[in-house]
Order: structure tokens, then sequence, then C-alpha cells
């Protein structure tokens, strides 16, 4: 996104900006995400979301195989849009910048060739739920809260959150969420399915657990996999998409260091992607 994509006169109204950055670890195998606008709760804004954008675009080249989604600060994950820029755009505005800034950002993110994960420390609310929820995976620790407050303002979810959050949680969960912009906490999002692992000790131990079961799974076929879960949840017609899935990855280095492993009774040892 150009800056010709925000409003003239509205950066400085969302002062302090916040930062996007990455950081590789693991030997440039895990790329962590980090939005820091600690000091406004993490709510997001049109350049952020500019800065996100350029970040994923070059994760989804690199070798990294893991992508985590965080967030600065102590005690919430990220409370949304920055209320006080988009509570001044005109309906036009909200439809051209806003929404669908918000929309092809996040897509992006879904789109990583990648395992995502969100790590969720806190309030998700609103837009900062939107987040967790285009990312694969989700981890919470056991005092993170989720909701979608937006009809409390007058307003809708409008970053991908109804549907998102319905095809998790079904369309009666999704509506208790939204038509009454209510809290849940970690135990009852691990319930429902929101979230995948709640963790209940230290949550960087769970988030390592995840990483280490990724990092030791053949990186193409991880990735086939996921575009083919993604397109039956579109609808697509699985039978056909995992014939051809099965086929490329018969043929790839990665299926015949795991035949190679498995007949040896040795680890596997997979190629970095």
């Amino acid at each position: 996104m150009s800056t010709a994509d925000i409003a003239p006169g509205r950066a400085a109204d969302t002062a302090p900006s916040g930062t996007v950055t990455v950081d590789h670890s693991h030997d440039g195998l895990v790329a962590t995400v980090l939005i820091d606008r600690a000091a406004k709760l993490n709510a997001l804004t049109l350049e952020m979301l500019a800065e996100l954008e350029n970040r994923l675009d070059e994760i989804a080249t690199s070798s990294a195989r893991v992508v985590l989604v965080r967030t600065a600060g102590a005690k919430v994950f990220c409370v949304g849009a920055d209320i006080a820029a988009f509570s001044r755009l005109s309906p036009a505005d909200m439809w051209r910048r806003w929404i669908a800034v918000g929309h092809r950002v996040f897509d992006r993110l879904a789109r990583l060739p990648q395992p995502t994960i969100a790590v969720v420390d806190g309030l998700a609310l609103g837009g900062g739920l939107e987040l967790a929820l285009v990312c694969d995976l989700r981890i919470a620790d056991r005092n993170a809260r989720f909701g979608l407050p937006e009809v409390g303002l007058g307003t809708i979810p409008g970053w991908g959150g109804t549907a998102r959050l319905t095809a998790l949680v079904g369309a009666s969960r999704a509506k208790e969420l939204i038509l009454t912009g209510r809290q849940i906490d970690a135990a009852t999002a691990d319930n429902w399915g929101l979230v995948n692992s709640v963790a209940f000790d230290q949550l960087d131990n769970e988030v390592d657990q995840y990483v280490t079961d990724l990092l030791g799974s053949a990186p193409i076929a991880q990735q086939v996999a996921k575009q083919l879960v993604d397109a039956a949840a579109a609808g697509a017609p699985a039978a056909i998409l995992e014939s051809i899935g099965s086929g490329f990855t018969a043929h790839t280095d990665d299926f015949a260091a795991g035949v190679e492993a498995f007949l040896t009774k040795t680890a596997p040892r997979f190629q970095a992607r």
C-alpha cells in the first residue's frame, strides 16, 4: 500500500505510530512477526497494515518454514483497528481504504505458504481477534480473552471476522460473540475450538513445542497440505486435489528422505525451504 491509500492528515492523529518487524531464528527457519504499538494496545493503523503487508511479502520468499505472529506489551495481544483513526473516515473512505486494505493484508497473511501461528498472550478483540483467526493455528495464554465488540460501536467486524469465526466455531457461537459483543476466556475458546491450545504453564514452552513439531515435518508436503485444507474449506473437491497433491509430493526429495528414514528406522532429514 502506498501513502496514497492513506487519507491526508490522518498519520499525525494516530501517534504514537506502531512498527511491524520480523526476526528470524532457528537458522532462519522461523520468522517472528512482531506488531508493536504497545502504548495504544497494539491498535492497528493503515500505516501498520502497509508495513505488515511488506513484511509478509518478504517472508513468503524467505527460507522460513514457520511463521509466528506476536505483539508487544503485556496482557494485550491486539485490540484491533484504531477507532480514533477510522471513526473520522467518510463511508466511501471506510469502504475504499480501511476495509479493503485490511482484507487485502489479512488475506496475504492467510495465503502465506508456511504454517502460521498466532501467539495470543492477552486481549484479542475486534481486528485483533480477526488477525488471530487468519493464522493457521492459535496458541493462547491462559489469561487471554477473545471478542468481537464492534456492535457496541454501531458497526460490524470488517476484516473477515464473520466468515472466519463462523468457519471455526459454527454460526450459533459466532452469532453469540458478534451480536452480544461478549468476551470469552481462553478455556471457553479452547472448548469452542477457537484456539488450538491453551498454555496453562509457560506460553513460550507451548509455542516451542509446536515449532519443533512443525519443523520436524516435510516442508513441501506441509505447504501443499495447507493449501489443500484451505481449498477444501472453500468447497473445492478434496478427492481431486489430494490426487494431484499426492502425485506431486511423491516425487520430491522430501518424500524420498521420509521413506528412507522409515525403512532404516532413523529420523528423517528434510531439506530447508
